[in-house]
C-alpha cells in the first residue's frame, strides 16, 4: 500500500459519529421538512411555493399559470428535492376538502374526496388565492430575514410576514423523526376573536379563550361528541375528539325507513367508506341494510342506504358508527417549531407566539417604512429651503463654469431659513447649524440642481410643502407606534378586524357538548327474550315471539334441546338490555347483560355458562335475576333451600368483578334457590315444595352486608325445602305450579301476615296426582306465563285461562306431561 503524502488518518468513534450524523438528519428533518413554523403555521415547502408565485406575480386577481411553472421554479430555486413532493403540496393548498381556507385556487383536476388523483402538473393551472396574498403582504419591507438558496444563486424569506394565524386555521400533521404534530383546522373568525381577546388581557386562560375559540372547525364539516378532548388539547398541547358523520333518518313513498349521510369526518376517504360498509354487509356483520347508493353531486356528500323492514334505523346507524369511519377519532397533538425548535404548544401559546410575530413584523415594517419618509422629507426640505433661495441659486449655477463648482458653492453655502420655512418640523438627522442657518447634503443638491423651471411655482411651492407636512404626521405617526405599546395594539388589533371583515365565514362543524360513545348495548335491538339455564349449566336466550300462547292443558313446544338426565332449572323472561345477576351454589354473585348470552335456536342447546362465568369446581348458578338499572333504596332478597333469608342494599351490587362478589355466606348443605328486588315497605313470602308458605313483613328482616348468613324465614321439616321467594302486590294474584303440570291461581288476601320463622299454612294440597310444588309466581289477569319441562318442552298460557282456586285445593292441568317428565320452570311474561 502507497504511503500518502500530505494526509493525515482522523481516527474516529464510530458509535459518537452515527450518533451525530442520525442528529443532524433528524433535525434537518424536523426542520426542514416536517414541522411547521408557529409563527405562519406553514412548512418550507408550502413557504416556498408561496413565495415563487409571489416572485412570479401569480396573484389573485392574474390569469392562471400552470402548475407545472410553479413547480419548475420551486424546485429549480429554492426546495432542493422532487417534483412530487412540490405538487403533492400544491394539490393539497388547493384541496377544498383538506384545507379550511385554501391557499392556491386551481383550475382543473385536483382530486377528490373519493380518493381520486389529481391530474398532472401539465394539465392543471393555479393562481394564489385571495387569502394568500396576506401571507406576503409587507415581504418587501425588510420585515423578514433572507437567507441564501441552496446552490446560493437565489435569497430566500426564513419565515413570511403573514397577516393570517395560519397554524389555527389551516393546522397541520406531519411525521418527523421521534415526533409528529397533528393540529386540526379551526374558523378563521373564532380565531381572530380569540386573539383580539388575548390582545386585549394578556392573561387570559386556555379556558377563557375557549369562549371565543369554540373547538376545531373542518372542511368536511361533521359532528364533535364532546369537549373534553378539546379542553384537554387547548390546556396541554394533547388530546382526542371524536368526529361523526351527520345523518338524517327517513321514510319514504313506500313507509321505507332510509338513512342519509351528508357530512362525513374529516379525510374520511368517501370511495373507501362505501366499499366497507358493503364489505360488512356481505359478511352479515352490519345486517338490515337493504340499499347502500353513493347519490353525491358537486352540491355536496349524499350517501342513501335503505333499511329493511322490522329493522331499527338506530341500531343500523350505530353499528355504522362503530365498524365504519363514519366516526373517527382524531388526536391533537399541537407540536410546532417555536424560537427554531420543536415543542409542544397550548392554544394560548401558539395565539401569543402569533401575536408576538405581528409585532416584530410591524416594529420592522414601521421601522423601513420611517426610513423611508424621512428620506422623502429630507429632500422636500430641500427644496422647500431652495424655494426661498432660488435667486441665489441661479446666480451661483451661471456663475459657475461647470456644475461641479456650482455644487461646491451651494454645499459651502450656509442658507437662512425664512419665516415662512418655520413650520417645517426638521428631522434631526437633517444637518443644520444653531443660528437655524441650514447646510445642505450632497444628495440634497443634487435634487436641487435637477429640478425643472416649470416647478418654480408658487402653487407648486403650495403642494410641496403639504406634502412635506403629511409625510411628517407619517414619521410621528410610526413613531408613536414603536414608543408606545397601546398604539402597536392598536395596529394589530385593526388589521385583524379588517381580516376579520373580508374572510369570515359561519362554523362549519357542530360540536356537541355530550359525549355520544357508542356502547355495545347501543347495537342491539331491545326486545324480550327468554332466557333458559339447564341443570348442566347449558344457558341461552331466544326472542319471545317464537311462542305463540296456547289454551291451558297444551302439550307445549320444545324450547331447548337438552341431554339425556339434564332438564332446565331456571327460565327468565327479560330485555336484551337488562343487567343479569347469576347467583351460584356457593353464594357467590356475577354480573352481566342478556345480549352478552349466546342467542340461539329452540333445538339449540346454548353455551355452557362456565364459558360465559368463571365457575369454579362443583359451583354452579342456581338462580338468575334480572333489572333494567341500579336504583336508589331498593334492595336484593336472598332465600336459601333451608328457609333462612337475607336483605342486602343492591347498590352493595354495583361494581361487579370478573371474578364475581360474595352475594351471602350458606351454610352446609343450604344452597341459594331465590332472589328478588324489594322496596323498604313490602311483604315477603316464603313457598315450600311441600305446600307451605309464610308470609311476614319486610322490616321484621334487618339489612346487611353481602358476607353475612341471613336469618330463619320459614321452619321446614326434613324432607322439605323453599322453592320460592315472592314480594306480593295487592292486585296481583298467586299462581302455583306443581311437577306434574297442575296448578292455580290464589288470592293474595288469602295468606294472611304472620311472624317470621314459623311453620306457615298450606298454599296447595300436595298428593300422589300433583306431587311438589315446583314454583310460585304472582300474576294478574293481563299476564302470560311460561311453563318448561326437564324434557325441555315449553309451553305459554293466557293466565286469564287459568282457575282461581281457594288455599286447600290441588289445582288443575296446566300442561299435559309424558312418562318421567315433570315440571321444572315456571315464568311470567310482563307487559303482554
Amino acid at each position: 500500500m502507497k504511503k500518502l503524502e500530505n494526509k493525515k488518518i482522523i481516527q474516529v468513534n464510530i458509535e459518537k459519529e452515527l450518533k451525530n450524523s442520525y442528529l443532524d438528519y433528524a433535525m434537518s428533518v424536523i426542520i426542514g421538512r416536517a414541522l411547521p413554523d408557529v409563527r405562519d403555521g406553514l412548512k418550507p415547502v408550502h413557504r416556498r411555493i408561496l413565495f415563487a408565485m409571489n416572485v412570479l406575480k401569480n396573484f389573485s386577481y392574474k390569469p392562471y399559470k400552470k402548475s407545472a411553472r410553479i413547480v419548475g421554479d420551486v424546485i429549480g430555486k429554492y426546495h432542493p428535492h422532487g417534483d412530487s413532493s412540490v405538487y403533492d403540496a400544491i394539490v393539497r393548498m388547493a384541496q377544498s376538502f383538506s384545507l379550511r381556507y385554501v391557499l392556491i385556487d386551481g383550475q382543473g383536476n385536483f382530486g377528490s374526496i373519493d380518493g381520486d388523483s389529481p391530474a398532472a402538473m401539465r394539465y392543471t393551472e393555479i393562481r394564489m388565492s385571495k387569502i394568500a396574498s396576506y401571507f406576503l403582504q409587507d415581504l418587501d419591507k425588510n420585515t423578514v430575514k433572507f437567507v441564501k438558496n441552496y446552490d446560493e444563486s437565489e435569497k430566500i424569506p426564513t419565515i413570511l410576514p403573514t397577516l393570517i394565524p395560519n397554524l389555527l386555521i389551516n393546522g397541520s400533521s406531519g411525521i418527523a423523526v421521534g415526533m409528529a404534530t397533528n393540529i386540526p383546522p379551526h374558523n378563521l373568525n373564532e380565531v381572530i376573536n380569540g386573539c383580539l381577546a388575548t390582545i386585549k388581557n394578556s392573561k387570559i386562560t386556555n379556558s377563557e379563550l375557549m369562549k371565543y375559540i369554540k373547538g376545531p372547525d373542518f372542511p368536511t364539516k361533521g359532528i364533535i361528541n364532546g369537549k373534553i378532548g378539546i379542553k384537554k388539547a387547548y390546556k396541554t398541547g394533547k388530546g382526542q375528539i371524536y368526529i361523526r358523520a351527520k345523518s338524517i333518518i327517513k321514510k319514504n313513498e313506500n313507509k321505507k325507513k332510509y338513512i342519509i349521510i351528508k357530512e362525513l369526518p374529516y379525510q374520511v376517504n368517501k370511495a373507501k367508506l362505501i366499499s366497507k360498509i358493503a364489505y360488512l354487509i356481505k359478511e352479515k356483520k352490519i345486517e338490515g341494510i337493504q340499499t347502500l347508493r353513493d347519490e353525491s353531486d358537486k352540491d355536496g356528500t349524499r350517501i342513501y342506504i335503505e333499511i329493511k323492514k322490522n329493522n331499527i334505523p338506530e341500531i343500523v346507524l350505530n353499528k355504522l358508527y362503530s365498524l365504519t369511519s363514519l366516526e373517527v377519532s382524531f388526536g391533537i397533538n399541537m407540536v410546532a417549531l417555536h424560537k427554531g425548535k420543536p415543542k409542544l404548544l397550548t392554544l394560548k401559546k401558539i395565539i401569543t407566539a402569533f401575536l408576538n410575530h405581528r409585532k416584530k413584523i410591524i416594529i420592522k415594517r414601521s421601522i423601513f417604512k420611517i426610513k423611508k419618509y424621512q428620506k422623502q422629507s429630507f429632500l422636500l426640505e430641500a427644496l422647500s429651503i431652495a424655494f426661498k433661495n432660488i435667486d441665489t441659486i441661479i446666480k451661483y449655477i451661471k456663475s459657475s463654469s461647470n456644475i461641479k463648482k456650482a455644487k461646491y458653492k451651494i454645499l459651502k453655502k450656509k442658507w437662512k431659513i425664512q419665516k415662512n420655512n418655520k413650520k417645517l418640523k426638521l428631522e434631526k438627522n437633517i444637518k443644520f447649524l444653531k443660528n437655524k442657518k441650514y447646510i445642505f447634503s450632497e444628495n440634497q443638491v443634487k435634487k436641487i440642481l435637477n429640478m425643472k423651471l416649470n416647478k418654480l411655482t408658487n402653487l407648486e411651492y403650495k403642494t410641496l410643502l403639504l406634502k412635506y407636512q403629511k409625510l411628517s404626521k407619517k414619521i410621528f405617526y410610526l413613531k408613536n407606534i414603536l414608543k408606545k405599546k397601546k398604539k402597536m395594539k392598536q395596529v394589530i388589533i385593526k388589521e385583524l378586524k379588517i381580516l376579520k371583515k373580508k374572510f369570515k365565514d359561519k362554523r362549519k362543524t357542530k360540536i356537541t357538548n355530550k359525549i355520544s360513545n357508542i356502547k355495545i348495548q347501543d347495537m342491539i335491538i331491545s326486545e324480550n327474550v327468554v332466557v333458559t339455564l339447564s341443570y348442566s349449566g347449558y344457558i341461552k336466550y331466544q326472542p319471545i315471539t317464537e311462542y305463540e300462547a296456547q289454551k291451558r292443558g297444551g302439550k307445549g313446544k320444545y324450547a331447548t334441546k337438552i341431554k339425556s338426565k339434564d332438564y332446565i332449572k331456571n327460565l327468565l323472561i327479560a330485555n336484551t338490555h337488562d343487567i343479569i345477576l347469576c347467583f351460584s351454589s356457593q353464594g357467590i354473585v356475577y354480573w352481566m347483560k342478556v345480549y352478552q348470552l349466546p342467542k340461539a335456536s329452540r333445538q339449540s342447546r346454548g353455551k355452557p355458562i362456565i364459558n360465559l362465568i368463571p365457575l369454579k369446581k362443583k359451583e354452579r348458578i342456581t338462580t338468575i335475576l334480572s333489572f333494567k338499572e341500579y336504583v336508589k333504596k331498593r334492595n336484593i332478597l336472598m332465600a336459601t333451600s333451608q328457609g333462612m333469608i337475607k336483605k342486602t342494599s343492591l347498590k352493595k351490587f354495583k361494581n361487579p368483578r370478573s371474578s364475581g362478589i360474595i352475594a351471602i355466606n350458606l351454610k352446609k348443605n343450604d344452597q341459594l334457590i331465590d332472589v328478588a328486588i324489594t322496596k323498604k315497605n313490602s311483604n315477603i313470602m316464603l313457598f315450600s315444595k311441600l305446600g307451605k308458605v309464610v308470609r311476614f313483613l319486610e322490616k321484621k328482616v334487618r339489612l346487611v352486608g353481602r358476607s353475612a348468613y341471613g336469618v330463619k324465614g320459614i321452619k321446614l321439616n326434613n324432607k322439605d325445602s323453599v322453592v320460592s321467594l315472592i314480594i306480593p302486590n295487592k292486585k296481583d294474584e298467586i299462581l302455583i305450579i306443581t311437577e306434574n303440570g297442575y296448578g292455580k291461581r290464589t288470592k293474595i288476601s288469602e295468606f294472611p301476615i304472620k311472624s317470621r320463622s314459623n311453620k306457615g299454612i298450606i298454599s296447595i294440597k300436595i298428593t300422589k296426582k300433583n306431587k311438589n310444588v315446583v314454583k310460585s309466581i304472582q300474576v294478574n289477569k293481563k299476564n302470560q306465563i311460561m311453563i318448561i319441562t326437564n324434557h325441555g318442552k315449553l309451553v305459554r298460557i293466557r293466565v286469564s285461562e287459568i282457575r282461581k282456586l281457594t288455599r286447600n285445593t290441588q289445582g288443575v292441568i296446566l300442561i299435559r306431561i309424558v312418562k318421567k317428565e315433570k315440571v321444572v320452570g315456571l315464568q311470567k311474561i310482563k307487559n303482554i
